[in-house]
């Protein structure tokens, strides 16, 4: 895997996409709109609205930049994970573990930081997380440990899908 490359699911590509399309046909229209007006204004030297609608366009411009630059270097993953004829922890399969101590259980789905979301449901961690790296290529009913800088957990894996 190259170091220029990003990788992403489907589904994330097309929310840079939408983004991307958002931010030049709606925003950009939003902001010349904003400008026109503080421009009418006249003094541009101490005029907050012009100052502020320019702040604005920097920004917008410099994310569409980065969002282009993202969709040229993007490869689509596809969900994989059966192996040796089980169902395996990778890329994009949900987990439910179980903490071995409280019963608790949490359902992750697997993705590249780009795309982590905890709040989403399921939440949606980072293949840089200790948890994933725990999780990584075990199966159902495997006990892993997971190192916190303040103890040690251990889970069990209820499901992968």
């Amino acid at each position: 895997m190259s170091d220029n490359v990003i990788y992403l699911t489907k589904e994330w590509l097309d929310k840079l996409e939408a983004e991307l399309k958002y931010l030049r046909e709606v925003k950009r229209v939003e902001i010349a709109d904003k400008l026109k007006e503080a421009i009418s204004f006249w003094d541009l030297s101490e005029n907050a609205e012009y100052e502020e609608a320019r702040n604005e366009q920097a920004q917008v411009e410099v994310r569409i930049s980065e969002v282009e630059e993202q969709l040229k270097r993007v490869e689509i993953i596809k969900e994989e994970g059966k192996w040796k004829g089980k169902w395996r922890v990778t890329m994009w399969m949900e987990v439910t573990i179980e903490d071995i101590e409280t019963k608790e259980k949490e359902t992750y789905k697997i993705v590249w930081t780009q795309e982590s979301d905890i709040l989403a449901t399921p939440a949606k961690i980072s293949n840089d997380s200790p948890v994933w790296n725990a999780l990584l290529w075990k199966s159902k009913w495997d006990i892993v440990k997971v190192k916190a800088p303040s103890q040690l957990f251990q889970y069990k894996i209820i499901d992968v899908k």
